[in-house]
C-alpha cells in the first residue's frame, strides 16, 4: 500500500477553522490515493479545556499527589478527545474513519510512566483498517504496557509517535503539521528575515532541535533517521510543501539545486549556568568526582571542557544553586555565571571547510560579545555568550553566513 502519515499538533486542532484546514489537508492525501493514518495531539495549548499542560493544571489544583501510572491515565484523554472529535468531523463529510488508542494501534512501551519508551510496534489493526480504505487516527503521545497499562511518551511524544508509525508502516513519508509554514534559518522573532529552508538532513535537524528550535521533537527525527524514512514539517494553514528532513545525501541533492551552503541554521536557548572548578595540584580525580557528583543527583550537565587544570561545564539556571552546594559539600570552589545562552552553528557542510571559526569570532567580535566558551561537533559549532548577548549574537551569525539570502 501507499501509506502517509499525517501528524496534527494541538494548534491544529483547537478551532473550527483549524480543523477545517485538516480535514482539507486529509483530502488533499486521499486524492492522490494514500493510504492515510492521521496522528493526533491534544487540543489546543495551556489553558484551554482539553490540553496536556491543562490536564496537569487540574491535578496540581487537586492535591498534586496523583500517582505517575494515573496521571499517564488521565494525560491520555486529551489526545482521546481529539481523535474522537476529529473522527466525527471525518464521517459527517463522508470520509470514513476510525480511531485507536495507542495500545490499540499496536504501540508496546515499557512502564517507565511519563517517559515511556517504545519497545515495539505491531500495526496489524491500523492495516487492517487502511484495507478497508478508512482514515486510521491514531492518538499520539501513548502507548500500552503488556499489563495493559496506559503510558505517554513525554513532551514531543505525538512527533515520535507519527514517525515511529512511519517506519512500521513502511510509509512513504510523514507529514508533521504545526503553525509554522517549515523551519526557518532562525527564529523568526529574533531574526526578521529568517527565510525558510526546503530542506535538511537528519542530523541537521537534530542539532538544531536539542540547540534550542521548537518546530519538531529531536527525538521524533531520530526515529525517522534511523528507519530513513522522509518527513516534511508543513503548515496546518497552507498549502506549501515545507521542509524536507531525509538522509544527508538525498538533502545534498536537493539542497544543491537551491543554493550551496555549508551552515544551515542558528538556533539558541537561554536560562544556563557556566560552572568552572579548577583541579589543584595533583588532584586528578578531580573530572571524576565533579561528574559522578551530578549523575547521582540527577543535575544534567552540557557544554563539557575537561582539561588538566579542571572542568567548565553548563546546566540550567534552576539547577545552578543545588549544583553549587554539592560541589561545595565535597570541598570544591566552584566559580558560575548565571544567566548565559548557547549560541549554535548547524550545517552538515561545515565539516573539513576551513575558516568557519574565524567567521564565528569574527562576527562576535565586531558586536563586542565575548565568547565565554565553545565546543564543536561534525555539523555544529557552539559558543556560550551572556545571556543579554543572545540575540545580537544569533543575529550577527545570521547576517555572516548569509542565512538572509
Amino acid at each position: 500500500m501507499k501509506i502517509l502519515v499525517q501528524k496534527f499538533g494541538g494548534t491544529s486542532l483547537s478551532t473550527p477553522e483549524a480543523r477545517d484546514h485538516v480535514i482539507g489537508h486529509i483530502r488533499d492525501a486521499l486524492n492522490e490515493n494514500y493510504k492515510l493514518v492521521v496522528v493526533v495531539s491534544a487540543m489546543g495549548r495551556k489553558g484551554e479545556p482539553y490540553a496536556t499542560d491543562t490536564l496537569l493544571d487540574l491535578i496540581r489544583q487537586n492535591g498534586n499527589r496523583l500517582p505517575k501510572r494515573e496521571r499517564d491515565l488521565l494525560l491520555c484523554c486529551g489526545e482521546i478527545i481529539s481523535a474522537s472529535v476529529l473522527c466525527s468531523l471525518l464521517n459527517a463529510a463522508t470520509i470514513p474513519a476510525v480511531v485507536l488508542t495507542g495500545g490499540q494501534a499496536g504501540f508496546l512501551t515499557n512502564d517507565d510512566y511519563s517517559n515511556a519508551q517504545i519497545l515495539s510496534i505491531t500495526p496489524t489493526r491500523i492495516i487492517e483498517h487502511l484495507e478497508q480504505d478508512k482514515v486510521v487516527i491514531v492518538t499520539g503521545f501513548q502507548g500500552e504496557t503488556e499489563r495493559r497499562d496506559f503510558t505517554t511518551l513525554g513532551r514531543g511524544g505525538s512527533d515520535t509517535s507519527a514517525t515511529a508509525l512511519g517506519g512500521a508502516l513502511k510509509a512513504e513519508v510523514v507529514d508533521i503539521f504545526t503553525d509554522v509554514n517549515g523551519i526557518l534559518t532562525a527564529d523568526p522573532r529574533i531574526v526578521k528575515d529568517a527565510k525558510p529552508l526546503r530542506v535538511v538532513s537528519y542530523a541537521e535537524i537534530c542539532n538544531m532541535a536539542h540547540s534550542g528550535a521548537k518546530v519538531i521533537h529531536p527525538r521524533s527525527v531520530e526515529v525517522a533517521m534511523h528507519a530513513n524514512i522522509p518527513v516534511r514539517v508543513r503548515s496546518t494553514f497552507s498549502k506549501e510543501e515545507g521542509t524536507l528532513v531525509t538522509n544527508a545525501e538525498a538533502a545534498k541533492s536537493a539542497g544543491s539545486k537551491i543554493r550551496d551552503r555549508f551552515v544551515t541554521g542558528i538556533a539558541s536557548f537561554s536560562d544556563i549556568t557556566q560552572i568552572q572548578v579548577l583541579a589543584e595540584d595533583g588532584q586528578y580525580d578531580l573530572h571524576l568526582r565533579v561528574f559522578k557528583a551530578m549523575a547521582q543527583n540527577q543535575i544534567s550537565v552540557d557544554f563539557i571542557n575537561v582539561n588538566p587544570s579542571g572542568v567548565v561545564y553548563t546546566v540550567f539556571d534552576h539547577e545552578a544553586g543545588r549544583a553549587t552546594d554539592i560541589l561545595t559539600s565535597l570541598g570544591h570552589k566552584p566559580k558560575c555565571l548565571s544567566g548565559c545562552a548557547k549560541v549554535s552553528i548547524i550545517g552538515g557542510g561545515m565539516n573539513g571547510v576551513p575558516g568557519v571559526m574565524a567567521l564565528i569570532v569574527e562576527a562576535l567580535t565586531d558586536q563586542d560579545i565575548p565568547i565565554l566558551q565553545s565546543a564543536d561537533s561534525n555539523a555544529t559549532i557552539w559558543v556560550l555568550v551572556r545571556g543579554e548577548d543572545m540575540e545580537r549574537a544569533v543575529r550577527a551569525l545570521h547576517r555572516k553566513f548569509e542565512l538572509h539570502k
